[in-house]
């Protein structure tokens, strides 16, 4: 989700990853968004704001083509939707709202400053901005960020939601959240001394807790207005919008919230007067209506599909409304040990020697649109990424000899057969297994095209481990961007055995060596960073070695600019335009 230069998050101390999870640019320079950039053109919302202007009114057009895992700040997991739910949600802290690396500052949102730290970094303290009011009035006190906070760990109830703090903070023995366990006291992990007064209590030392700070889980959840797993229906506002009509998996809008108050939200500046969001929307129609005019934004930030991207590239005038950002992103495919034959090593690494990663890197996009061929886990942007390729082919595509030696070496000499998964609502993953389908053809291995809802693939299908067990869920074509600008915040989620939960919702589909998992507690209460860097080079050449992830692309987007959008700008930390900043001309 990141882009192309990083600022390294806050050394990292004495910290021991007890069943932790970690979430999901241009060249340009920092840009002030200033100037009179104006005249469209390819790249011009990178690095810099294109249009500038503080014209209100309006109402900002959107679309996805799938359905939204949760609007509920405690459970959703896309970029995207922590992208846009700053329209309607405040947390404690925020990145800042800029083009260029100015985004990857963190700055106090509805608390009135960063945390400031004691204890070695185990006790961390924010104090809530006086006067914040949700929409019906009511004002935010520290409780309630609490609360908010504490019901997020209830995995069950919030299967879609990162899980941090059930690691991080100091819970009771037995704890299961809120509504499980109401009457166990909470205060040894989390106090509110006083109505603005908020101090967490981790388990060992960490001073990057400004990083979680900024998770939407600390988005403020009234409790007498929480309605558990239907609070995704109408979410209570703390932002200058709130929810005018949601109707699930087809649309809903955001209107102005008149209790809202610039005077106590120095980060905002709400232009438009809303926003309608249409759900489930065909990936073809959205990039006609955006080149038409009739969409302004796609909201997934996933970019045009191969359909329009060759008639956009042709055209100047079309070319002009996109920008091209890299991601610190990769889009790969988990190769499931669970599923036989591929409990076997060799069968694994018959699939990676196989498979044609030209082919992968054209059913993305190409080099425009798709990325860079990747050959290992940690994307170059990463401190502690190193270049190597265990499973090298000629102009990879693929060694055919080699994945055939490795067929025989596992006992399926005229290979096997098994199923590959992807989002229907995202016609490249199709391509993606499209495109495996037809490499590790030649060698045998026959694949099943399977696909599932975006809003569901995780918490109900293939994050869910019986479910893929059962279903024979080889190969899942996936794709992760860190949480924040280290080894951790990038490989934690999709690597770390003990992220995985029986009962879904996790993004490591594959990863269950408690080798690594060790390697990540090291690699945590390393203080030296050129120690901790290598450590994490080290975690992504044994999982390369496992052969349980078949690395595609360092990723690229191809988005487009929709008709009479303003203050338009490519924000780093999420990898897509900046919702929060985006105006429409009337």
């Amino acid at each position: 989700m990141k882009r192309k230069r990083l600022i390294t998050a806050t050394a990292i101390s004495a910290v021991i990853a007890l069943g932790l999870s970690a979430c999901g640019g241009g060249d340009g320079d920092d840009g002030d968004g200033g100037g009179d950039n104006t005249t469209p053109e390819f790249n011009a919302a990178i690095g810099k704001v294109f249009n500038p202007s503080d014209q209100t009114g309006g109402i900002i057009k959107m679309a996805n083509n799938g359905d939204w895992d949760s609007l509920d700040p405690g459970e959703t997991y896309y970029g995207y939707s922590w992208d846009f739910l700053r329209l309607y949600g405040r947390a404690l802290v925020m990145y800042k709202a800029a083009p260029g690396d100015a985004s990857s500052e963190l700055v106090p949102d509805l608390a009135e400053s960063l945390g400031e730290a004691s204890d070695d970094a185990k006790t961390w303290t924010y104090k809530i901005r006086k006067g914040v009011k949700y929409e019906d009035g009511t004002e935010v006190t520290a409780k309630d960020v609490k609360y908010a906070v504490l019901r997020s760990t209830d995995k069950e109830t919030f299967p879609n939601g990162p899980a941090y703090w059930e690691g991080f903070l100091d819970l009771p023995e037995g704890y299961k959240g809120p509504y499980k366990t109401p009457d166990l006291n909470t205060d040894q992990a989390i106090e509110t001394p006083d109505d603005y007064t908020i101090v967490f209590h981790l388990k060992t030392p960490f001073s990057g807790m400004d990083y979680l700070a900024q998770l939407p889980q600390t988005v403020p959840v009234p409790q007498d207005k929480d309605t558990g797993a239907r609070y995704r229906e109408h979410v209570i506002s703390t932002g200058p919008y709130m929810f005018d009509t949601n109707e699930l998996a087809k649309r809903f809008t955001l209107k102005r919230n008149p209790e809202w108050s610039k005077d106590n939200d120095p980060n905002r500046n709400p232009l438009p007067d809303g926003f309608e969001v249409a759900l489930n929307v065909n990936q073809d129609d959205i990039d006609n209506q955006l080149m038409s005019g009739d969409l302004q934004v796609h909201v997934t930030g996933t970019g045009l599909a191969s359909a329009a991207q060759g008639r956009v590239l042709s055209d100047p005038e079309l070319k002009a409304q996109t920008d091209n950002p890299y991601l610190i992103r990769l889009w790969y495919t988990s190769v499931n040990p669970l599923v036989k034959p591929l409990d076997n090593i060799d069968c694994r690494k018959a699939i990676m020697y196989a498979t044609d990663r030209t082919g992968y890197q054209r059913a993305l996009g190409g080099d425009i649109a798709g990325g860079d061929v990747a050959t290992h886990v940690l994307p170059p942007q990463i401190p502690g990424s190193e270049d190597f390729d265990l499973y090298p082919s000629k102009d990879n595509k693929g060694d055919l000899d080699k994945a055939k030696e490795a067929l025989k070496a596992c006992g399926q000499p005229n290979g096997f057969s098994t199923k590959v998964t992807y989002r229907n609502e995202r016609p490249q993953e199709k391509a993606v297994a499209e495109s495996l389908q037809q490499s590790l053809k030649r060698v045998g291995i026959e694949l099943t095209l399977q696909g599932y809802p975006q809003g569901d693939y995780f918490s109900q299908y293939a994050g869910r481990p019986p479910f893929a067990q059962q279903n024979g869920l080889g190969l899942v074509v996936n794709g992760w961007g860190a949480d924040w600008n280290d080894g951790f915040g990038f490989l934690s989620q999709i690597v770390d055995s003990r992220v995985i939960r029986e009962t879904g919702g996790s993004s490591n589909i594959s990863v269950r060596l408690p080798e690594v998992d060790q390697m990540l507690d090291d690699a945590l209460v390393e203080l030296d960073d050129s120690k901790r860097e290598a450590l994490w080079g080290d975690i992504d050449k044994r999982v390369m070695e496992e052969a349980v992830i078949l690395p595609g692309v360092i990723a690229k987007v191809l988005l487009f600019r929709g008709e009479g959008l303003t203050n338009v700008f490519v924000n780093e930390q999420y990898g897509y335009y900046d919702y929060m900043a985006m105006g429409v001309e009337q």
